[in-house]
């Protein structure tokens, strides 16, 4: 603020008067500010005093909540609140900083900046406060430790700064120039000569700079270059304050009189659009101070000397009946600042005191503050109690010190002796099976514990999860996280474990004993991986999504029809989404919806999971629906738009969720307006104040789903009618149910929380009291023979134990009904409301229909692994029958799908969550018999079309530069026919792995790879060993290494500006390989198993033959190509770099020797011993070819003519 043509009064505050203070009260000071204050000997007290008592506030208007003295009898010279922390800061006319916490101004920090001049503006950052005063920039922790001290020349006389980004900061004042200092380097980089001198106030827009003249005027600069772009000549004495809101300008300031300076009542406004000043604003009060506080409206708040404060519209009229008066210690308020939130106003007074005003009793200073860090307390000297029954009980919670004295606990030699631990006993498995040779015994491993490791049994009672220890070292902080070791193994996140085969010999088995297929989840993003596995037990959307195909390159309903038909494939195998996932990051309203997780918040857990995978599940229906609405069919894909689901062009999507409903808004005039909208999903909306009393009420499931349902709500709302903005009251009215209801639970608090958990105990004890039992104070269980009735058909559960009806409140089944009157009836539905009230489908002719538990997403806490996402899904009974490949099969089971481990489970732990580790996120519920209203024929939308020559992505492509010949139509492939294939690779993401004590490597997680180009050959016929696809795939993600040594792939190859070879995207070229693998051809090639995977194909067993394999003896190393082709071919391959159509030209040949040594298989033993005398020469080799001046190749030797004699 330009201090000039204020009060005459405060040229009695000179800097010098405050260089060393005196302890004798200022003439000045009110004495009313002495009552309890004791004056420090050597300056003043720093004690913040309480001036006046807090008051009632209420709600919306803007009342003194607070007020506190930063320094007594010394003028503030600049408040300003903390844009990260709930913090105000407050500057002195001495040079002091002070700070306060939170709406109660609580004390924060206090310290020195500068001797002997006031502090002008106060900057805040994320790692400390920037303080300007006259020739010097402070930069200082909140703590008051100095950062930098940077002091400009003697001569300058600083009155603003402006942070323009994090780094750089712009300093102007009384001179014809504005220094740019870099905060990095701490360097001036920049001087702007300034036409006008004399600039104190700076503000930005994302159009100019604004500079506030001493002279009046206001310059608008370029923010590249700082030249001046506008000026207004707002005032002809000088200027006090401006703001800047959208496009308006608005100043207040001082006009020449004859007497000298008069404040002008006429605040001037500009409008940035046309650059021209539009009708002043009078207002009531001389303006000394203004700010703009947009909230509904832009209304400024113009504020006086002598505390009136008026707020109007900067376009309107100015109301006397809005001015309030703030009521200062001192004559004159000297600074004001609003906060970022708009919710705190903070004024200083010439008396050093601070008033904070708020339009609410718990105001927040900024939207998203920070958690501030408080100095930890004095800790007093005591050592805490030991309790020597505890046996992991660490003695090293009471320090020693260092000492060269004998101790206590140092025994004679003579009095004790050495007690090793006693070695647990051998398991008697072990003993039943083991065979001795001379004296060792050998034993299969029962699989009983994990390898290499025996845990020591401290206590008879074992634990009932498994032996993974969960407790820490230290007894410190188990009470904080007791879900640590309550989690179950099976729920916790699972990993792979990589060696140096990679996956090979990972036991996937082990966590799936299914025939259904997981999914694995180092690909980044994959937290989805439960969510997808619930479409996918979707049977409608299983087929609806197969069917599809279109011709958009990333299209998230086409890459999850390719996923669904991987996990239709694998036989208990699991599958990655690689594709899914890349053409999900690539869509920009998953960006923009913070869906796509870094790799390092993915790992250490920071994103929210239960928020993130319910914005996911609204984001994928939403996408979902707009894909299956595009109703143009490709020439390319022909046969794409048969499908059985889509005939009269309507999205089956919104035929499966969407539901129809009525939003009414009515305002308080008793205007009512109705309009018709739709939605694919429900969030459950929970009683409000349901957590403020601690004995709850009860609520079922349903009462709350038709609250959430039939929303009622007050809002503010623009009336027609009124031609304002009104409270309204919003009601909604459903007109048509979805056939699958899908909820989103919005667990997000400890309220919500807390509410799951008491309505379970009500839950819990009704079920009790239903049968005559009562509830324990000890929590005794019931006996077996006491729960006999539980199964009837009155009860609720078909349960044995009382255990199974612990933390449920979510019902199996519920029951809607459409009335007359546009409302919905719900209410919980069990097997016992079936026998009495008939079958469901008899009641759907009268709008009543039964919604059964499909699927519940959970999130389970685990502070150790950063919490995971698990799914508990009822698969049906088609389902099993296409994996069990056996006839009757009708049973339908619950599973648990965790990643990549799959586990069936007892129906009652799909409604179980323990709120401590265990807490709902997303719920489906899918009508009774809603497979018998839909077609379920999957139709294979891949025609041989996709095998026809296509046109190449690249710019510069050649047709003198093709390297393979498309099939004819006479070429088209059969089943059995033979294709040659090879693929290379780029990297994408280098692999993390650590180093171990011992040396080893440990691969924590392996490198993310892409297809860069995938080559067929023909296999058989006049043309075999001629490529009929050869195909270089271009990416938008960044390359990390092209490989080129090992993949012939050059950087530009893959850029479709400047490649000249023929391009393609990863969909085109996976829709060809696609249609060979559903014709049935069979794939000859070399380490087929890491192609296929990296492509993210799934290829029955039966249609691959690798050359890997097939020239391998077990228990020995895997040969590369090159020593194959050399021994057996008489070949030179893969000299500099790799060929995929060399490569599998030669796999091709590879197999072709194959058939002629085993004589087609049928001589098993002689080509047994051909592969012994390969492994031979290998190790004389050490297993690399000969350069051709050495040795010759084994086909012209003598051995290798007798061994194929054999």
């Amino acid at each position: 603020m330009n201090f000039e043509g204020l009060d005459p009064g405060l040229a009695e505050y000179a800097p010098a008067m405050h260089s060393a203070l005196d302890p004798v009260l200022d003439a000045h000071l009110n004495p009313s500010l002495l009552q309890n204050v004791e004056l420090d000997p050597e300056g003043v007290a720093l004690e913040a005093l309480p001036v006046q008592e807090s008051v009632h506030i209420m709600e919306g208007v803007y009342s003194e909540l607070h007020s506190v003295v930063a320094e007594v009898g010394v003028p503030v010279s600049v408040s300003h609140f903390d844009l990260h922390e709930e913090m105000l800061w407050v500057g002195s006319h001495g040079g002091h900083a002070t700070s306060f916490f939170g709406p109660t101004l609580e004390r924060y920090s206090s310290f020195q900046v500068n001797g002997s001049d006031d502090i002008r503006q106060i900057q805040s950052l994320e790692n400390g406060i920037l303080f300007l005063t006259k020739n010097n920039l402070k930069y200082m922790a909140r703590g008051g430790l100095i950062i930098f001290d940077y002091l400009l020349d003697e001569s300058e006389d600083m009155h603003s700064l402006l942070l323009t980004d994090s780094s750089t900061l712009l300093v102007g004042g009384l001179q014809n120039h504005i220094l740019e200092i870099d905060l990095n380097t701490v360097q001036e980089t920049q001087k702007y000569a300034v036409e006008t001198p004399g600039v104190t106030i700076m503000r930005q827009t994302n159009r100019f700079f604004f500079c506030g003249h001493t002279s009046g005027k206001i310059s608008l600069r370029d923010l590249r270059t700082f030249k001046v772009e506008h000026e207004f000549d707002a005032f002809s004495g000088s200027l006090s304050d401006f703001d800047v809101h959208g496009n308006l300008l608005a100043t207040c300031g001082f006009s020449s009189r004859l007497t000298g300076l008069a404040c002008d009542r006429f605040l001037k406004v500009y409008d940035l659009r046309m650059m021209r000043a539009i009708t002043p604003l009078q207002v009531h009060v001389d303006p000394a101070f203004l700010r703009f506080i947009p909230t509904y409206t832009s209304r400024l708040a113009i504020i006086s000397q002598s505390g009136q404060c008026q707020f109007c519209e900067p376009t309107g009229l100015a109301n006397p009946a809005d001015i309030f008066h703030v009521n200062p210690v001192g004559p004159l308020l000297m600074t004001f600042d609003v906060s970022a939130s708009k919710q705190a106003l903070a004024f200083g007074d010439s008396e050093g005191c601070v008033h904070l005003w708020t339009d609410s009793p718990e105001p927040s200073f900024n939207p998203y503050s920070r958690e501030t860090e408080f100095a930890l307390p004095c800790l007093v000297d005591s050592l805490p109690p030991l309790d020597w029954s505890q046996d992991l009980l660490p003695l090293s919670l009471i320090p020693v010190p260092l000492t060269t004295d004998t101790l206590l606990s140092d025994w004679p030699a003579a009095n004790s002796a050495p007690a090793p631990r006693r070695a647990p006993p051998v398991d008697a498995e072990i003993l039943r099976t083991m065979k001795k040779v001379g004296f060792i015994g050998y034993a299969p491993n029962p699989r009983t514990r994990l390898r290499n490791q025996i845990p020591y049994r401290l206590k008879e009672s074992d634990s009932e999860f498994d032996s993974f220890s969960q407790v820490t070292e230290s007894p410190v902080g188990r009470e904080e996280e007791p879900h640590r070791h309550m989690v179950s193994k099976k729920y916790r996140k699972v990993t792979i474990k990589y060696s140096k085969l990679g996956l090979e010999d990972f036991d996937f088995k082990h966590y799936n004993k299914t025939l259904f297929a997981g999914l694995e989840p180092h690909i980044p993003n994959a937290y989805c991986n439960c969510m997808i596995q619930v479409l996918y037990f979707l049977e409608p959307v299983r087929c609806l999504i197969q069917n599809h195909l279109c011709q958009k390159e990333f299209c998230l309903a086409c890459e999850l029809g390719f996923l669904f038909h991987m996990l239709d494939l694998s036989r208990g195998d699991p599958c990655q989404g690689s594709n899914f996932l890349r053409a999900f990051r690539t869509i920009p309203e998953a960006s923009a919806l913070g869906l796509i997780l870094a790799d390092s918040d993915e790992a250490s857990g920071k994103g929210n999971l239960a928020r993130l995978i319910q914005r996911w599940n609204r984001f994928i229906l939403t996408q979902l629906h707009q894909d299956m609405q595009e109703l143009e069919v490709p020439q390319a894909y022909r046969g794409a738009g048969g499908s059985s689901f889509c005939s009269s062009g309507d999205s089956v999507i919104g035929q499966l969720f969407s539901c129809e409903m009525e939003n009414c808004s009515l305002c308080r005039c008793g205007s009512e307006t109705v309009r018709a909208s739709s939605t694919l999903l429900f969030t459950l909306s929970y009683p409000e104040g349901s957590n403020s009393d601690k004995t709850g009420k009860n609520y079922d499931f349903a009462q709350v789903l038709k609250r959430s349902i039939c929303l009622e709500q007050n809002t503010q709302a623009w009336c027609d009618n009124c031609e304002k903005y009104q409270p309204t009251i919003q009601t909604r009215n459903i007109r048509h149910l979805p056939d699958i209801l899908v909820i989103n639970c919005e667990v997000n608090s400890s309220k919500e929380a807390d509410f799951w958990r008491m309505q379970a105990e009500f839950a819990f004890k009704m079920a009790v009291k239903k049968y005559g039992g009562e509830i324990s104070s000890k929590n005794k269980e019931f006996a077996l023979a006491d729960w006999k009735e539980v199964g009837s058909p009155e009860g609720m559960l078909m349960c044995s134990s009382i255990e199974e009806l612990k933390n449920v409140w979510l019902p199996f089944s519920i029951r809607m009904k459409m009335t007359k009157n546009k409302g919905l009836d719900v209410c919980n539905w069990t097997d016992g409301d079936e026998m009495q009230w008939g079958p469901a489908r008899a009641e759907e002719e009268h709008g009543v229909y039964v919604y059964d538990l499909m699927a519940t997403v959970v999130h389970i806490l685990d502070s150790r692994t950063g919490g995971s996402l698990v799914a508990h899904i009822k698969v049906g009974e088609t389902y099993h029958q296409r994996k069990e490949v056996s006839e009757g099969v009708t049973h339908q089971q619950w599973y648990l799908f965790n990643d990549f481990l799959i586990e069936p489970i007892d129906k009652h732990e799909a409604v179980q969550f323990d709120m401590n580790w265990k807490v709902p996120a997303i719920l489906y519920y899918i009508k009774r018999n809603l497979n018998s209203k839909y077609n379920l024929n999957i139709k294979n939308p891949i025609e041989a079309s996709v095998l026809m020559a296509e046109a190449s992505l690249a710019r510069k492509q050649r047709k003198t530069h093709t390297t393979f010949i498309p099939l004819m139509l006479n070429e088209m492939p059969q089943v059995g026919d033979l294709v040659g294939l090879d693929a290379e690779f780029v990297t994408l993401n280098e692999e993390e792995a650590e180093l171990r004590s011992d040396g080893t490597k440990s691969t924590i997680k392996p490198s993310q790879m892409s297809v860069a180009r995938i080559t067929c050959v023909r296999g058989q016929g006049p043309n075999e060993g001629i490529p009929f696809i050869d195909d270089y795939i271009s990416t938008q993600e960044q390359v990390v290494d092209y490989l080129t040594q090992y993949s012939g792939i050059k950087p530009g190859d893959l850029d479709a500006k400047i490649s000249s070879k023929h391009l393609t995207t990863l969909k085109s070229t996976y829709l060809k390989l696609r249609f060979l693998i559903d014709i049935g051809v069979k794939f000859v090639g070399h380490g087929l198993q890491k192609d296929f995977r990296v492509i993210n194909l799934m290829v029955p067993k039966d249609q691959v033959l690798d050359t890997v394999y097939l020239f391998h003896m077990p228990r020995k190393r895997m040969i590369s190509l090159r020593f194959l082709a050399w021994y057996f071919l008489d070949l030179k391959i893969q000299g500099e770099t790799h060929d995929s159509i060399e490569d599998a030209r030669t796999a091709l040949q590879l197999y072709r020797k194959y058939l002629e040594l085993s004589k087609n298989g049928t001589e098993p033993e002689s080509f047994h011993k051909v592969l012994k005398g390969l492994y031979e020469k290998g190790r004389k080799l050490d297993w690399k070819v000969p350069e051709p001046e050495g040795q010759t190749s084994p086909k012209n030797a003598a051995v290798f003519s007798s061994v194929l004699a054999l």
